[in-house]
């Protein structure tokens, strides 16, 4: 092993690269031109201002002008205004807040909100901060109760052996105590700080405040204005080390409370422009530059970003004049350069000259993996990510050097639509600052979300030096110039690293020398069709010649004179290398769009990928290098056919660290799935591979159709995977070695298509039907067949039970005064038990950046207006659970068009079940087996190109999910493949819809025959019709003289007497009422004979022929029963109660001479022991009463177990109140605190704000 000195200096250049990309030696030339100038757009996930080196630039300026929250996960609805009395305000969480007397409140009005800490925390932090409080303030005090409880239990048990009744209790007392901490200690679940939240205005600006001490002393919490102001910011407390600013909207009413969502946003400003004027090896690239740090990651959806985010960024992007944006974020889309994201960012860079950099993607290493926008969309510059010698010493501490290489996860182009996708390369990643909540100061991250900063520091620094040289070019010159100044790396495909890595220095020289040329500031679009260039990988595209009209059309500055565009005349040379593409040698523009024919000929070309450009040069200035690009890409697919017995092989392949092996295979028509098998050669080396295959397919992005796996091959090992194929189509299967496994390796390698093709490819059952079928095909082989459906969840459609649109306020108004407008629609469903789901728009789903609309967004919201959870364009990320209950989801779509939102008003949404045991379809090879029920299908092997039919039955109506019903419908998937490896490759969808369920007839079908004998004559079937109606408004008027006239008439019938006690119980002045309560309730009592009652109940079978009719009658006097001595029995307990209360005022309401109260504790006590004898205590029809009654006792712990079950059965602020205080009467300040810290959270005063 070789040696290293300890004293060897560190490589300080490659933990944060620059030497690479021109950047250091560029500031050695022009140390001043380091950033300077510049305004750099940071959209991510939010900017620590207190991170290292984010606090000024070189030359003193504030390093970060303005940090804002565009998603609106940091909003605080704070409409609800306040005046201070006595120098206090109620705060919407419950505590009193205490305003300093150095406040300037002119008005003397308050805006007043209140937000959960974890609502906005980063992920990482959460998790610690739970961690840390549960430590802290759960477990010591939890413990040390626990402890107690359990004393005192052992220390009664121990004194105590022949219990009384009351003996009894008190030992249930003491049980309660032991129980109800091991519960709590079960159910714990911290919901985070809470904070109330300020805002007024002084006289002159808008100001803030956090009550970060949580107790309301306002005194010590920092008060903050609009960061832009003064660059004020706070830190939550020592153990969040959260830093925070603020920004405040309309006139007061929305607080947004700005915090970094995640590490990355800190990271990449960092790399970009951080300054350390002590440790200059640490600066960024550009460490002159300002920051305008712009939150577009949604922490509601763990910092993803949404269409509302990024247009609100860039509308702050145009308004502050931002030289640059860094996007180091994206997705995959179904087509390219398209949607109203896209469409802002076009005229962002197209209109205000902003220069958009963009992190290309991380999903290589197949072609076409690059993300939108920054491999897709026209405007942006799209950054590949490479990793050089020194970085794999520095940052990765690598045993040894390697060459420079792509990194393996780098995405590559082209586009689907033909464009390049790669721009340029820079060093992917860096060793930067991060925000203090990660408790660290730097951190070690890889990406092109760190090649684009990078890239985006670089091209600051030319523009530094263009300004000061009075030079102001365009975003088309300076990416022209970063094109045709980048150095292409060997042995890396142009799809990777696109036109090179970025040179700083070689692209300041270009633009400076080329300034005053007529074309340094045009740009020029390239259109073959509706596409950006040749894009030929199909074998029905490449089978012969090919012509393509392609056009050329300059693109002029914003506000460029007419003259200037009338004076336009280019005289072009058009080139090309390759072969097999004819074009013409000189074309002559203009202001307007000339096509020119291009000719591809791929007959002739060897398997495999080809790629060449058309360049367009200027003939007066040929050095200045192409004005423009038309690529050409050329896939050449290997065939596999019968020939080859579908099976291709790769032997003694050798491999280097970080090399790639592609191969484009024709599937063969009817294969379904491939297995590919790998076999290492070397004893002496374990390395890493990527397995990565995709297919591209009109109108959808690559995920649709793609294999992805990273896999670990041992010495001599092997292993075998499968993934799906679409026949007839050419498949991309590539194997890469990771680029940092050392050591060379030799694997042999082979794929066989597979193909049991099912005569559907999704299939659609109707429960109507009874029998459905389908047929499967063994296409290419012998194949064992084992078919088999399983449905999973159940899909729940909805329609929306309103439709509110709106206009949006300041922050949604687009340049030129565009005003963007909003629909909220609201649905409302019921979980009929606890389980999982997964809420969704199928219209607006699987769609972001190349959305019609401008973004989309929806709220799950439980009865109490709590918020569960979020999403937007992905649903598979957003699965929750939920307990039984109502549920509200509100759904918000955004546009420009006021009249586009208004086709939405009736969308319709899904709510997907999650299954709690899967359901399984019978299957049968015939239809007669199918409808008799016999002989299910068995595993049968099927010939090459023979079939098979099958038929499947529908469900038993007692398998179908309770709350599923017509327009519901059940979702799983066909497995027909009996392999282990194809069942995973090959599945089918199933959609199983659902009809009405069974007609019920009553009385187990059998009509109640009329006995003529003893009907009622009309005048008596009248007079008792009336007497139901006047019980029926008893309780709706507050007068007793229906009551008084009924009773006259009907004194014996029992529902009278209810009614009347119901009445009396649910008055709004019940409390002056509690003794005829206690006289109406026995009323009830005397009217039922509790001992036939009883006698009944005894009964195990019941002969006579009327039992039905009898049961009924006695299980609703049993229910009245139990009702009055409830209702008895609280309003003993409330007259108890209010006589052991401390306020004398209520007592004085009641003569004296009415409440005696040992009579009424020993009623109490007689209607305790009595109600037992009917019902259990913990039945939901008694907790109240059992609650009252312990409380009356003071044995707070079973009043707190009665308690807890109510705020389960009936969950609302008042009842989680009442647990709140007894959890404190019993010292138990603990938990007492973390449950108040969940009543503002549980229990909103309205929907949280989109």
């Amino acid at each position: 092993m070789a040696a290293h000195p300890a004293d060897e200096s560190f490589p300080f250049h490659g933990l944060l690269p620059k030497k690479e990309t021109g950047a250091a030696s560029f500031l050695i030339r022009y140390p001043e031109y380091d950033g300077r100038g510049v305004l750099i757009a940071i959209l991510d996930t939010g900017v620590d201002p207190g991170a290292p080196g984010m606090q000024i630039t070189s030359d003193g300026k504030p390093k970060i002008v303005d940090i804002i929250d565009s998603t609106g996960s940091g909003d605080v609805d704070t409409s609800t205004v306040v005046e201070p009395k006595d120098g206090t305000i109620p705060g919407l969480s419950g505590r009193t807040l205490k305003i300093p007397v150095t406040w300037k409140n002119p008005s003397g009005k308050y805006h007043i909100g209140v937000k959960n800490g974890f609502e906005f925390f980063p992920k990482a932090l959460k998790e610690r901060l739970q961690k840390e409080r549960r430590e802290k303030l759960w477990d010591p005090a939890h413990r040390a109760a626990l402890a107690e409880a359990c004393r005192k239990q052992e220390e009664f048990d121990s004194t105590h052996t022949n219990l009384s009744q009351a003996e009894k209790l008190l030992k249930e007392e003491l049980q309660c105590h032991t129980e109800l901490l091991n519960s709590l200690e079960k159910k714990y679940n911290d919901p985070g700080p809470v904070y109330d939240c300020l805002v007024w205005h002084d006289g002159e600006t808008w100001r803030a405040c956090l009550d970060t001490s949580e107790c309301g002393d306002l005194g010590c919490c920092t008060v903050l204005r609009n960061y832009k102001e003064a660059q004020e910011h706070a830190s939550l407390g020592n153990s969040e080390m959260l830093n925070y600013s603020v920004n405040v909207y309309e006139e007061g009413s929305i607080l947004c409370i700005v915090t970094s969502g995640g590490a990355h946003g800190t990271h990449v400003a960092s790399i970009a422009a951080g300054y350390f004027p002590e440790e200059p090896e640490r600066n960024g690239v550009a460490p002159g530059a300002q920051i305008l740090a712009i939150k577009i990651g949604d922490t509601r959806l763990s910092t993803m970003e949404t269409g509302t985010g990024l247009i609100r960024a860039m509308i702050e992007v145009i308004k502050y004049k931002c030289d640059l944006v860094n996007y180091s974020y994206g997705e995959a889309t179904h087509w390219p350069n398209s949607g109203r994201i896209c469409e802002v960012i076009n005229e962002a860079v197209w209109k205000h000259n902003v220069i958009y950099v963009s992190s290309a993607g991380n999903n290589g290493p197949c072609l076409s993996t690059v993300g939108c926008p920054g491999g897709t969309t026209s405007s942006v510059i799209g950054v590949g990510a490479y990793v050089t010698p020194d970085m794999m010493t520095a940052e990765y501490s690598l045993r040894e050097k390697l060459p420079a290489n792509q990194y393996t996860w780098s995405s590559r182009g082209p586009t689907i639509d033909g464009a390049l996708g790669v721009s340029i390369s820079a060093p992917g990643g860096a060793i930067a600052s991060v925000p203090n909540w990660t408790l660290r100061g730097t951190q070690l991250m890889n990406g092109t979300s760190m090649s684009s900063p990078n890239a985006c520091g670089g091209i600051a620094l030319v523009l530094s030096g263009l300004k000061s040289n009075g030079i102001q070019p365009t975003a088309f010159a300076v990416r022209r110039a970063l094109e045709n100044t980048a150095v292409k790396m060997d042995d890396i495909e142009v799809f990777a690293q696109g036109h090179g890595t970025i040179q700083v220095d070689k692209a300041y020289d270009y633009l400076t020398q080329h300034a005053s040329l007529p074309t340094s500031n045009l740009g020029f679009t390239v259109t073959v069709g509706n596409h950006r260039g040749v894009y030929l990988r199909n074998p029905v595209e490449i089978s012969s010649p090919s012509d393509h009209a392609v056009g050329i059309e300059p693109v002029f500055p914003e506000n460029t004179d007419n003259s200037e565009r009338i004076s336009l005349q280019l005289h072009l040379a058009l080139t090309c290398s390759a072969s097999w593409v004819q074009c013409p040698s000189h074309l002559e523009l203009m202001n307007q769009c000339r096509h020119v024919n291009v000719r591809v000929d791929p007959q002739g070309l060897r398997e495999g990928l080809h790629y060449t450009e058309v360049c367009g040069y200027d003939v007066s200035t040929p050095n200045v290098g192409p004005l423009f690009r038309v690529p050409i890409t050329v896939i050449i697919p290997t065939k596999v056919n019968e020939s080859t017995a579908y099976e291709v092989h790769f032997n003694n392949v050798y491999f280097k660290p970080g090399q790639i092996r592609r191969h484009f295979l024709q599937v063969p028509q009817g294969a379904r799935w491939a297995e590919l098998t790998i076999t290492s050669h070397s004893h002496d080396v374990s390395s890493k591979f990527v397995l990565h295959a995709i297919h591209l397919v009109k109108q959808k992005a690559y995920r649709a159709n793609e294999f992805y796996k990273f896999s670990s091959l041992l010495e001599k090992g092997s292993l075998t995977e499968a993934f799906p194929v679409l026949e007839g189509r050419t498949v991309e299967f590539c194997i890469a070695r990771w680029w940092a496994s050392l050591g060379d390796v030799t694997i042999d390698y082979s794929i066989s298509f597979h193909g049991v093709t099912c005569s559907t490819s999704q299939l659609h059952i109707h429960a109507s039907e009874g029998i459905s079928s389908f047929e499967v095909l063994s296409a290419l082989k012998y194949e064992e067949i084992s078919p088999s459906i399983n449905l999973k969840n159940w899909v729940q459609p909805l329609r929306p039970v309103s439709a509110k649109t709106r206009s949006l306020a300041s922050r949604d108004i687009l340049p030129n005064n565009r005003q963007l407008y909003e629909i909220v629609l609201t649905y409302n469903f019921t979980q009929t038990k606890s389980g999982e789901v997964t809420p969704s728009c199928p219209l607006l789903c699987e769609l972001l950046y190349e959305s019609e609309f401008d973004s989309q967004l929806w709220m799950l919201f439980d009865q109490n207006k709590r918020l569960i959870g979020s999403g937007d364009a992905y649903p598979h990320q957003y699965s929750l659970k939920l307990e039984k209950g109502d549920y509200t989801i509100r759904l918000q779509v955004r546009h420009e068009q006021i009249c586009e939102l208004e086709r939405l008003k009736d969308l319709p949404f899904i709510v997907s079940h999650r299954l709690s045991n899967t359901l399984s379809l019978d299957i049968y090879e015939t239809h007669k087996n199918a409808l008799l029920s016999k002989k299910k299908a068995n595993t049968i092997t099927l010939p090459p190109n023979c079939s098979q039919s099958f038929f499947v039955t529908s469900l038993p109506d007692d398998k179908i999910p309770k709350g599923a019903g017509p327009g519901c419908y059940l979702t799983g998937s066909l497995i027909v493949p009996k392999s282990e490896y194809g069942k995973k490759a090959d599945v089918l969808p199933v959609y199983y819809h659902l009809i009405p369920p069974p007609n019920k007839t009553k009385n187990g079908g059998k009509e109640k025959e009329k006995d003529t004998d003893k009907e009622k004559d009309v005048k008596e079937e009248f007079a008792e019709a009336m007497r139901d109606l006047k019980i029926q408004w008893m309780t709706k008027l507050d007068t007793s003289g229906l009551y008084g006239e009924l009773k006259e008439t009907f004194s014996n019938h029992l529902p009278l007497h209810v009614t009347r006690l119901q009445q009396l119980d649910s008055e709004k002045e019940r409390m002056k009422r509690l003794n005829e309560i206690v006289v109406a309730a026995d009323v009830v009592l005397s009217s039922i004979d509790q001992t036939a009652l009883a006698v009944h109940l005894t009964m195990k079978t019941d002969p006579r022929p009327d039992a039905a009719t009898i049961k009924s009658d006695m299980e609703k006097q049993k229910s009245s029963l139990i009702d009055a001595l409830c209702r008895k029995g609280c309003a003993l307990a409330d007259k108890l109660l209010r006589l052991l209360s401390q306020d004398g005022a209520a007592s004085e309401e009641v003569s004296s001479t009415e409440d005696d109260p040992e009579g009424c504790l020993k009623d109490l006590t007689d209607t305790f022991w009595e109600i037992q004898k009917w019902v259990d205590l913990t039945d939901s029809k008694v907790l109240t009463f059992a609650y009252k009654h312990a409380l009356v006792n003071k044995m707070y712990g079973r009043a707190l177990k009665y308690a807890t079950k109510i705020v389960e059965e009936k969950p609302s602020k008042e009842n989680c109140t009442n647990c709140i205080q007894l959890m404190k009467s019993l010292g138990w300040t603990h938990s007492a605190a973390f449950a108040d810290n969940w009543l503002p959270v549980m229990y909103p005063t309205d929907y949280t704000p989109f």
